[in-house]
């Protein structure tokens, strides 16, 4: 790759975890309205719809195996990961599950020299900033919060990062095997909504049409579904396909970082000392895990 795509590919990663960082927000919103299971099924089934629409044409079937890692990919990042996380709420604190989300950077490392798909070993650096990162990240999500454990819902949340994880090595995969991007997100889309269908019955899945049109719902279900579902995806995957899923998942280091500076600039909340003390660690674990060990 040459440098020109690696910045591109960075580049990429932090718009994912830009729009990600804030989807909070619109669900927030949602919520009044609609069962989270509600908004999960129709942010993912417009966000395939938008895909049909840019991406007219499926990916060719390959080999069996290569179906089956993309029916991993849709099951582990969107099906599971998302439900995970839905239901890890249900049981503990926000701030529990940010925190404990965030550790997929290691499980994705982790994994991949489990199953040998890395030439080299992880470096001092990896684990250094992991460790950094995750101070800061505690300190942005518990800060002045005296933050409780609730072992269910921590567990969930657990599943959830090592599904994320999960999904890093299968879309690692498939970059690899050199589907287009676009192609590769629908087809993935695809399983991913196949598996939510069961939890469309379990929770009785029937959202209020006159609901969805009210002006504030629809603009940000089409945020959610268009621009963090679809096009997040998107480009979530062209940086695992450039810059390698290690390094592409590291970002995710940055998202309480977004969160937080999101939530003072569109909900004017106000920035602690130990949340600014969280920012530059998370940011300073972020470069340390950039750079290669000496």
């Amino acid at each position: 790759m040459s440098e020109s795509q690696k910045k591109n590919g960075h580049l990429a990663a932090i718009f994912t975890i830009i729009l990600w960082g804030t989807t909070y927000i619109s669900t927030k919103v949602l919520l009044v309205s609609f069962h989270p299971i509600e908004i999960l099924i129709i942010r993912f089934l417009v966000g395939y719809a938008a895909l049909c629409i840019a991406c007219p044409h499926p990916a060719k079937r390959g080999p069996l195996r290569m179906e089956l890692t993309f029916f991993g990919a849709g099951a582990s990042g969107i099906a599971c990961y998302y439900l995970l996380e839905h239901f890890s709420l249900l049981y503990t604190q926000a701030s529990n599950t940010g925190v404990i989300i965030s550790t997929a950077p290691f499980f994705t490392g982790m994994l991949l020299l489990i199953l040998k798909k890395r030439a080299t070993p992880l470096g001092r650096n990896f684990y250094i900033g992991f460790l950094v990162a995750m101070a800061g990240i505690c300190a942005l999500s518990f800060g002045g919060t005296g933050a409780s454990i609730h072992i269910f819902g921590d567990l969930l949340a657990l599943l959830a990062s090592f599904s994320w994880a999960l999904y890093s090595v299968f879309s690692r995969q498939l970059t690899r095997a050199g589907y287009p991007t676009l192609q590769m997100t629908r087809r993935i889309f695809f399983y991913g909504i196949l598996l939510l269908i069961p939890a469309a019955f379990v929770f009785r899945f029937s959202p209020d049409v006159s609901a969805i049109l009210m002006p504030v719902n629809l603009a940000n279900l089409l945020y959610l579904s268009i621009g963090a579902s679809a096009l997040c995806f998107v480009t979530w995957n062209y940086a695992v396909k450039v810059i390698g899923a290690v390094r592409t998942s590291v970002y995710i280091y940055l998202t309480p970082v977004v969160t937080v500076l999101s939530s003072v600039l569109i909900l004017h909340e106000v920035i602690t000392p130990a949340a600014f003390v969280g920012i530059l660690l998370t940011l300073s674990g972020l470069f340390i895990s950039e750079r290669r060990s000496g």
